[in-house]
Parts: structure tokens; C-alpha cells; sequence
């Protein structure tokens, strides 16, 4: 049975994600700030962890390791947004975002990686279409996901000598949390909860079409119409992608 580690598992996408890989017969271990949704399973185990806390998520990957010395998949999907203009945005809530989008994901391979090159395994970073173009109010967002793929993109060259794999998803708008807009005074948000959104995605279309896309052994892999017409439209004139970014959202703020 093939083992796959997921961050943000409790979350839509992450939840969609593991019922997805169950139905093909993989056994999940599925991380998470709050599990008191999921039950242990056969082909489940929820982790509680904060991985912004270095021991508590090295003590993490210790007890998944003592169960399992090879990993199949990890995929890093745990993540906020902050939607906020910059002058209104402050230092803390940039650290923040970083730390939770950039840094935990790092770490998270880190202590991963000799288990997932054991098996000859796949890395897949759940980046956005704001990984590779620039969105409005979301400077900080935007930028942790321009990391995030600068990392994963380097990390492939890096461990292709070991057979390993490593995949980019970048989705738009999956509606996680639509109907949650709760924000904290400095814009922090669940992702997936954004109202400015268009041509949004269901959890499990994001799902499948992210699972085939791996199947598919794609290194890039665009999640819905909207993220293939950025990235086609930004590789052609990153001007024309930003002008109509900005004339999109002008419009709904």
C-alpha cells in the first residue's frame, strides 16, 4: 500500500485529497493545526501539529517515520492568505504568512526527504496561480507562493539523482471556505474563503484534476481554466496578464 503525507489535511482541499487517494487504495497520514474532524481509519491517520513549532513538527515527522521508512507522496498543502492592501498590512502578519506558507513546507521536506527518496517518491507543493503571477491585496500571499515554488522548482533538479520526483500544483479559486470570510485585522484568512474570486472550483475537481496531473507526471500542473489561461497569458505578456488582473479586481473592490 502506497503512503502519502499530507499538510493542511483537515482543510477542504486536503480532505478531498486524502478521500481521493483512498479510493485508489493509498494510505494517508494526514497533518493538521485541529483533527477533531477526523477519525483514525484503516487507511487514515490524523496528526495534530503546529508546524510552525519546529519540535512539535520534528516530533511529527519522528512518529511517522518510526511507522513508515518510506514515503510515497508528501504533499504540502497547508497554507493562509491575507487579503489586505500593503499600507495596511503590518510586518508580523508577512512573517506570518511566510511562516506558515514557506517555511513549514520547507521543514516538512527537510524532514522527509531521505524517507521520500527511499521510496522514490513525490514531492507535491500546492503553490497558486500567485505563485507565478502578481494578485491584487495579496502581496504577502503572493510572495510566499513565488518562494514556495522557487524551492520546489530548485529542489527537483536536486533530487532527480534520486529518482524522486517533484510537482507543482497552482489551482485559482478552490471554494474551501466560502461562506467563512472571517478575517483577522490584518487580513489573515482561511484559504479558499476569498469573495473576489471568479470561476471557482470545487475541493474535489481541484483534487482530481491535481492527482492526474501526477498520474500524468507533469512538473507543472494548472488546476482549473483560470490557472491555464494565466500562465498561458502571463508567459506571453506579463503586462497584458497584469493589466487584466488589475481591470478584474478593480471591479469587485
Amino acid at each position: 500500500m502506497n503512503t502519502a503525507v499530507i499538510s493542511g489535511g483537515a482543510g477542504g482541499l486536503g480532505r478531498a485529497l486524502t478521500r481521493a487517494l483512498q479510493s485508489k487504495g493509498w494510505f494517508v497520514i494526514a497533518i493538521d493545526l485541529d483533527i477533531s474532524d477526523l477519525s483514525k481509519t484503516e487507511t487514515l491517520w490524523p496528526y495534530q501539529c503546529d508546524m510552525t513549532d519546529g519540535e512539535a513538527l520534528s516530533e511529527c515527522a519522528k512518529a511517522i517515520l518510526a511507522e513508515h521508512s518510506e514515503i510515497d507522496l508528501v504533499i504540502y498543502n497547508a497554507g493562509i492568505t491575507q487579503i489586505s492592501p500593503f499600507d495596511g498590512s503590518t510586518d508580523e502578519s508577512h512573517r506570518k504568512v511566510f511562516e506558515i506558507n514557506y517555511f513549514a513546507a520547507v521543514a516538512l521536506a527537510q524532514h522527509l526527504l531521505k524517507a521520500v527518496r527511499k521510496a522514490k517518491g513525490t514531492h507535491l507543493a500546492i503553490s497558486s496561480v500567485a505563485g507565478f503571477t502578481p494578485l491584487f491585496h495579496r502581496t504577502s500571499y503572493a510572495a510566499s507562493k513565488h518562494a514556495m515554488e522557487g524551492f520546489f522548482k530548485s529542489l527537483r533538479s536536486e533530487e532527480k539523482t534520486y529518482g524522486v520526483k517533484v510537482a507543482i500544483a497552482a489551482p485559482s479559486f478552490v471554494a474551501t471556505n466560502i461562506g467563512k470570510p472571517e478575517r483577522e485585522k490584518d487580513g489573515i484568512a482561511r484559504p479558499g474563503s476569498a469573495t473576489d474570486g471568479t470561476d471557482y472550483m470545487s475541493p474535489e475537481s481541484a483534487a482530481k484534476e491535481m492527482l492526474k496531473g501526477l498520474d500524468r507526471s507533469l512538473d507543472m500542473i494548472l488546476v482549473g481554466r483560470v490557472a491555464k489561461l494565466s500562465w498561458w497569458i502571463n508567459r506571453f505578456s506579463p503586462r497584458l496578464f497584469q493589466w487584466l488582473m488589475e481591470r478584474q479586481f478593480s471591479a469587485k473592490n
